[in-house]
């Protein structure tokens, strides 16, 4: 990058000289709406900057409320408790997309940074907004529509079927199975349905908001593009990672994605730096594709915030996302993203029937030393995300065998 760059300071003076340093130092404030693992880690990147974090958190037991020294309890979705919290921070960001678009609005007119902002993030908040965007900008999606009710869900299907759209293999002539969508709220498997038949199609509704129909995707595997993006432009890409999930969630993220050409890697990122800059991201942006069976890669979901499938990244990168996260909404210059070891492969630990995990890190750390585990300070609960795990080498049957056994030894499912 040439010519050097002064990080702005906004909405804070600099503090007077006190004789420690030249001119005095102030260090910003990142106020992080969301107390979830994403921030705890987001939070741990900043702390060999010297960055404070201030956290907006549900609750004092919540997983970032924790670790962060300076914690406001509240409720993201009331636009005073967001004020008041956003007082005395430097900008604004998020480890989810859940807070009302207009109050993201608000704190902008209050003169708030808001990294990433509401017209960027809208598109990873609303699916209906996001597809017609997408669609916009010639980005290759799934075919789709807003549907109304069961009988538009069949009308849609029997349009695919006519098409000839690139649907599941076991549906019949009618152009079923379908995905329906929630436009809002859905999040691992949630608010997500696989509909078979026009009968399927009415719990959907239920909720009373819009649904988005999308055709069933014949992919070969789920594909990941992290990107990070800072306010003046600059732009780093992660290498492309297969994604494997498990009823919905993610499972097992393997970096990079084996057996994928160069071309399409090199086309999955120039995909999501170009998203990232037609939608103004400022920020982490993972762009979660489907690699289809003729060879094509197909636009699934938007996350402008660190993301599950860049967890890899705290050991596998020589920059994190998370460390690069903090870099953009601070408008620092980014951090080289590229990969350390040749495979670096990412397990979910999730909750079991033992929920003391500590003592299983005695086998799980003499067994591998090299392991990587980051746990999340949560109580334990079956199929809950609790942590994960790390490891890295030249093998990658051997690096995806230790990963797999160390998160299976640690939920209980493996003990040997």
């Amino acid at each position: 990058m040439s010519g050097a760059r002064k990080p702005a300071v906004t909405g804070r003076s600099r503090v007077a000289d006190t004789g420690r340093y030249p001119g005095g130092v102030t260090f910003p404030v990142v106020g992080m709406v969301g107390g979830g693992q994403l921030a705890r880690m987001t939070h741990e990147s900043g702390i060999p900057l010297g960055i404070r974090f201030k956290l907006l958190s549900d609750t004092p037991q919540d997983s970032a409320a924790q670790v962060v020294s300076d914690v406001v309890i509240g409720d993201y979705r009331d636009l005073d408790t967001l004020r008041e919290f956003a007082r005395g921070c430097d900008v604004i960001t998020f480890d989810h997309e859940h807070v009302p678009t207009e109050h993201l609005r608000a704190l902008e007119a209050d003169g708030i940074p808001v990294r990433p902002g509401p017209d960027a993030l809208v598109h990873a908040q609303d699916k209906g907004v996001m597809r017609e965007k997408l669609t916009e900008i010639g980005v290759p999606c799934p075919r789709h529509r807003i549907v109304r009710d069961p009988a538009d869900v069949a009308a849609f299907a029997a349009e695919g079927s006519s098409a000839g759209s690139s649907t599941d293999s076991s549906g019949g002539g009618d152009g079923f199975p379908v995905i329906l969508k929630t436009v809002r709220g859905g999040y691992d498997g949630k608010g997500v349905w696989f509909v078979r038949s026009v009968e399927d199609a009415e719990d959907p509704f239920r909720a009373g908001v819009p649904v988005l129909a999308e055709e069933k995707v014949d992919f070969v595997r789920e594909l990941a593009a992290n990107v990070v993006r800072s306010p003046h432009g600059q732009a780093v890409a992660y290498p492309v990672v297969e994604s494997r999930q498990v009823d919905g969630v993610c499972d097992t993220v393997i970096a990079p994605a084996p057996g994928l050409s160069e071309d399409l890697a090199g086309q999955a990122q120039e995909l999501a730096l170009r998203i990232a800059k037609e939608l103004g991201v400022v920020g982490h942006l993972a762009v979660e594709l489907f690699e289809t069976r003729d060879g094509r890669i197909l636009v699934n979901e938007l996350a402008m915030r660190p993301h599950n499938s860049g967890h890899w990244t705290q050991d596998g990168a020589i920059t994190s996302q998370f460390a690069n996260h903090v870099r953009a909404v601070l408008d620092l210059p980014l951090g080289d993203p590229r990969p350390r070891p040749k495979w670096t492969v990412m397990v979910n630990v999730l909750g079991g029937d033992y929920p003391d995990m500590y003592q299983a890190y005695l086998h799980c750390m003499a067994r591998d030393p090299q392991l990587k585990i980051h746990m999340y300070g949560k109580d334990v609960k079956p199929g809950r995300k609790v942590g994960h795990v790390n490891t890295y080498g030249d093998d990658l049957d051997d690096v995806l065998e230790r990963a797999r056994h160390a998160a299976g030894y640690l939920r209980g499912t493996i003990t040997e």
